[in-house]
């Protein structure tokens, strides 16, 4: 229903009864909007572009916000794992950027995750039993063509398709990921792992936002 909510922060609350949370006005309209410490702290203009997720529950509606589409979008595929809500979703995104909590899920390290507030050894270990395969093995994911990509010989082509997936997993489209793998592949000449290629990408691509 939303993708973002562009307007004036009229205040940030950190530390709230309603829990940590900005108010938005657009068009004398405020939004009440639930968010991460992470993301309040980067809060630094009075004009701010906010991506959004809406909750519906029976009795209530409600708004959480983010910097960036990634993190929006990583916080809704969080909520699709069981006994996942919104606020063990916005703990862990207030430990981990999107590359390391990626970078956590390929490498299956439950023992990092668990040191997100909440999450425990079992729900960690879950989280990553239901998520990898999300992020990495996309369903219908159009390989990357990679005949104007200069690939070094130290990278295996399968990493190249690899990080593509996750990408769009993450809700970019086939073309951005291959632009975004292409301008990392060209200026980090010695990138060749996963995560390497996935950070650089994900850094790319927020510039554009």
């Amino acid at each position: 229903m939303y993708d973002y909510i562009k307007g004036h922060l009229v205040s940030k609350q950190i530390n709230s009864y309603l829990g940590a949370h900005i108010v938005v006005d657009v068009n004398n309209i405020g939004y009440l909007i639930h968010t991460g410490k992470s993301t309040i702290e980067r809060l630094q203009d009075e004009e701010v572009k906010i991506y959004v997720s809406l909750s519906h529950k029976e009795d209530s509606m409600s708004l959480t916000g983010f910097n960036t589409k990634e993190e929006r979008d990583i916080f809704n595929i969080l909520q699709s794992v069981s006994g996942i809500g919104v606020k063990l979703a916005l703990l862990i995104l207030d430990e981990f950027s999107i590359a390391e909590l990626v970078d956590i899920m390929i490498r299956e390290d439950f023992k990092e995750l668990s040191r997100a507030k909440g999450v425990g050894t079992k729900v960690a270990q879950k989280i990553i039993l239901e998520l990898k395969d999300k992020l990495i093995n996309w369903s219908n994911v159009t390989p990357v063509d990679v005949a104007d990509i200069e690939i070094s010989k130290d990278i295996n082509q399968d990493v190249v398709v690899e990080v593509q997936s996750v990408l769009i997993s993450l809700g970019y489209s086939a073309n951005e990921a291959k632009n975004a793998i292409k301008e990392v592949l060209n200026y980090k000449k010695d990138c060749t792992k996963t995560e390497d290629i996935l950070k650089y990408s994900l850094e790319y691509l927020s510039r554009l936002a």
